[in-house]
């Protein structure tokens, strides 16, 4: 009887890393729950609940207006509250930098100066610390406002007047801070040496658009529904995103639409658009499914 590999112990390469997060809202702490579950320890130090809040609230906005979310990314993050613009506030503060290894923030430029944060005081005080500073844009566009649906503008990942499906710069850019610390983990063992880096999640959303910019997803490309085999269509009860890109899931395709051809330049033309879009619109869900696994072509249905 064969016996089923047991699975693989989890990677912990921040075990030991002791992490400060002064982050609020979705990138720092999403990036915050990733490290916890690469084994840092992993400490949150949020404002006081603004007065108008709810009993118990906590500083953090994302706890008030999306407490479902604010739930799942501090599981196992050890939360204190302190006001850094008191001097009591500044000690937690000041405790918590002497133990840390690597400090999270997500002020502007101007702020982390008026709360001593500065890169120079910080690294003299506590040499032993690196920091991972999250910005709205790069370089001298630091100070400017934004948030995740004006990054996303910018780098034409936003079309027509509908909102993105997800917050996208904010989820890149927490992927990109956890990157950060894990980069900051090499230095410390590879020169023995702290480290600053900076997260912008302009670019956070310009790394998403890459495929974009480089043509793979505007109209009428590959992947931007210019391929027969690769758009979203209707079905008899739904939808059905259809990935029959390459050539042997296209011929899959093409025979059971009851097209004789499959070659690139010919699901490029409009006549196999009309005749897939037909065939699929005479089927329900179930049976795309049945087809997609007869037939083992690459699609999901939709409601």
């Amino acid at each position: 009887m064969a016996i089923a590999p047991s699975p693989a112990a989890p990677i912990r390469p921040l075990k030991g890393v002791r992490i400060l997060s002064l982050a609020l809202n979705l990138p720092g702490p999403s990036a915050l729950m990733r490290c916890q579950t690469m084994g840092a320890t992993c400490i949150k130090l949020e404002p006081p609940a603004h007065p108008m809040a709810p009993k118990g609230s906590s500083g953090d906005p994302m706890a008030i207006y999306a407490q479902t979310a604010y739930a799942a990314m501090h599981q196992g993050i050890k939360n204190l509250s302190a006001d850094l613009k008191t001097e009591p506030g500044r000690k937690v503060l000041h405790r918590e930098l002497a133990k840390a290894d690597v400090l999270i923030t997500s002020f502007r430029p101007s702020a982390l100066l008026k709360l001593g944060l500065g890169w120079k005081a910080l690294h003299k005080t506590y040499p032993q610390l690196s920091m991972v500073a999250i910005f709205g844009g790069p370089g001298t566009r630091a100070e400017e406002p934004g948030h995740d649906l004006t990054y996303m503008a910018e780098n034409d990942l936003v079309t027509g007047l509908e909102l993105p499906a997800s917050l996208y710069a904010d989820m890149g850019g927490s992927l990109m801070v956890s990157e950060a610390i894990l980069q900051t983990r090499l230095q410390q063992l590879q020169k023995g040496k702290s480290v600053r880096l900076e997260v912008a999640l302009s670019d956070a959303a310009g790394y998403l658009g890459l495929p974009r910019t480089w043509g793979l997803t505007t109209a009428g490309a590959a992947v931007g529904g210019g391929h027969a085999g690769y758009r979203v269509y209707a079905c008899k009860d739904g939808r059905v995103a259809m990935a029959a890109l390459e050539p042997h899931f296209a011929a899959a395709l093409a025979e059971a639409a009851g097209l004789a051809d499959s070659r690139i330049q010919t699901m490029f033309m409009p006549p196999a658009h009309a005749a897939i879009a037909a065939f699929l619109a005479s089927k329900t869900r179930k049976q795309l499914d049945a087809l997609a696994r007869a037939k083992d072509i690459p699609l999901h249905t939709l409601k």
